[in-house]
């Protein structure tokens, strides 16, 4: 799973910042539909948004279990919403360009 830095995290909430959430975690919660749904929206779009309209107090732990589940980075979140990031795994279907993390070790 691909580790971000803070200037490639501040550089996707600022792409995130005009999307609209494009899944919503309800009263069924985290099911695998759910995963599954997110899975796909990931890869069609590489960055998304999240909204909790249930389950608020525990979006943290689902958001880091979502992430887990789904192989993709846990931006951050930002109210009741969270922002994904996975990468496309075809280089020609890449829509978001992240600097290389700096090589400093």
């Amino acid at each position: 799973m691909l580790q971000l830095e803070g200037s490639q995290k501040r550089y996707l909430k600022r792409l995130a910042h005009s999307l609209k959430p494009m899944v919503h975690v309800g009263k069924n919660g985290v099911s695998d539909n759910l995963i599954l749904s997110i899975d796909r929206t990931l890869n069609d779009h590489e960055l998304i948004k999240i909204k909790f309209l249930d389950y608020k107090t525990e979006r943290r732990e689902l958001s880091k279990s979502i992430a887990e589940k789904t192989g993709c980075e846990l931006v951050d979140i930002i109210g009741n919403v969270a922002i994904l990031y996975r990468q496309s795994p075809d280089k020609d279907k890449r829509k978001i360009r992240l600097k290389p993390r700096s090589s400093t070790s």
